[in-house]
């Protein structure tokens, strides 16, 4: 028993492990309505096919790194599990991103119904609205 309570711990710590390097802290998200609404007021976007990447640059006292907010409407993508989907790809392309985009706040959102959803097609778009904004190096 003690066998097999050893490997469940070092499953459990590679399983952690590829959690913490796959996490989404709330440091590199938008949170509050203010936060929101100082990017949109801020009237910068870019556009894609279904998407609008709302930007604004962060102040130089805050914190640095990019963050991100999701706005992903009920009258595009009825079903919640549509729209999850869509917020789970746009946070997996920012995490994946992030550590070369510029120290922006963005807030990516859906601007249009997509008609088949595909996966891999949001996926790449929201990768190339992403990348659009990466920091030259």
């Amino acid at each position: 028993m003690n066998g097999s309570a050893d490997s469940a711990h070092s499953a459990d710590s590679v399983g952690n492990f590829s959690f913490a390097a796959a996490a989404f802290p709330k440091r590199y998200r938008l949170l509050k309505t203010d936060d929101y609404s100082s990017v949109f007021d801020f009237r910068k976007a870019l556009k894609s096919q279904h998407f609008l990447l709302h930007y604004r640059p962060r102040d130089a006292g805050d914190i640095a790194g990019a963050r991100l907010g999701l706005v992903v409407a009920k009258r595009f993508l009825r079903r919640s599990v549509d729209r999850n989907l869509v917020k789970r790809l746009a946070r997996e392309n920012f995490r994946l991103l992030r550590a070369r985009l510029r120290c922006n706040d963005f807030v990516l959102r859906l601007a249009a119904k997509p008609k088949p959803i595909d996966r891999q097609a949001l996926a790449l778009e929201i990768q190339r609205l992403l990348s659009k904004m990466t920091s030259p190096r």
